[in-house]
């Protein structure tokens, strides 16, 4: 008698992807620049890289270092902009049959609502990440993140602005003392899940010149060594809301993967290890259902704690 292939779908909102395992923004371009290796199409989904209203540069170098366990960023949200994306991009990712959450960066409160109405004037894409925790820019970043309020406000005016078939996600940043407070805040806003979490804060150090090495002097870590941190902060988030959580931070594994669905995730992003193996989320995907039956599990929703009710 055959065995039955374990249900990997994930419903977020409105939307049923087919797998859990996405690209986290930043780490993968726009989804197309590795398609000769890596196509998008089989992935639970792709999200892009931030998109702001008008091209932005980024900063200025140096804006990454590799560390012995990870690496630090200061990009600054360097991206084409969002007419540009409309245009060039996000027509390609149809073709490639990409399931596409576009992540969304605005100076300004209102700015992230009129985004979503430019966005919501095309077809192809599956919903919105709000990138409301970027530590390395001026506006728009931490200073929105690190707010409940202002990320109740700034979610229910994007849920308002976005069609009803699409999908709403909220990215918050782990340099706060209670994440659960700020996943609640996106969840009375109307967001359909959470994405925990954006880069840790860190600082490199010139000796020589006894000074740090980013001109912004703090940046953005990320890497193997922050996976228990993005644990313990999905665990956190799992517990305050009933909305899914999508977990990122640290995974270059399979079983780093499935970790995050024992403490709560419904999803999860493969970010920096995607640097060295562009093709390792893909390889994921095709590892999942071997590695859930070999666990004695029908899906990844039979892996969660029985503790997190605690």
């Amino acid at each position: 008698m055959s065995q039955v292939s374990p249900d990997l779908s994930v419903q977020i909102g409105p939307v049923t992807f087919e797998n859990p395992i996405f690209t986290a923004s930043g780490t993968w371009g726009y989804g197309l620049e590795y398609t000769d290796i890596a196509p998008p199409g089989p992935l639970g989904g792709v999200v892009t890289k931030t998109l702001t209203m008008e091209p932005r540069l980024g900063n200025t170098q140096p804006r990454v270092r590799e560390q012995p366990h990870g690496l630090l960023n200061s990009i600054g949200l360097e991206n084409v902009g969002i007419n540009a994306f409309l245009g060039e991009k996000l027509p390609r990712l149809r073709f490639l049959n990409a399931s596409v959450i576009v992540s969304l960066a605005g100076r300004d409160e209102d700015e992230f609502a009129t985004l979503i109405q430019r966005l919501a004037q095309f077809p192809g894409w599956a919903g919105v990440e709000l990138n409301l925790s970027c530590p390395n820019v001026a506006r728009g970043g931490l200073d929105f993140g690190q707010d409940p309020v202002r990320i109740e406000r700034i979610t229910a005016l994007a849920r308002a602005a976005l069609p009803a078939d699409r999908s709403l996600w909220v990215k918050l940043t782990p340099n706060v003392s209670s994440i659960g407070d700020l996943a609640k805040a996106a969840e009375q806003g109307g967001a359909h899940a959470v994405t925990c979490i954006n880069t840790v804060l860190g600082v490199e150090v010139n000796l020589q010149e006894r000074r740090p090495v980013f001109p912004r002097a703090v940046a953005g870590y990320s890497g193997p060594a922050i996976l228990p941190i993005a644990l313990a902060k999905v665990l956190e988030t799992a517990r305050a809301v009933s909305i899914p959580v999508v977990g990122v931070g640290g995974i270059g594994s399979i079983d780093d993967a499935l970790a995050f669905f024992v403490v709560g995730a419904s999803a999860v992003q493969v970010g920096t290890s995607l640097f060295p193996e562009p093709d390792l989320a893909n390889r994921m995907v095709e590892q999942f259902s071997a590695r859930l039956t070999e666990l004695g599990a029908a899906s990844p929703r039979e892996l969660r704690w029985e503790g997190l009710a605690g």
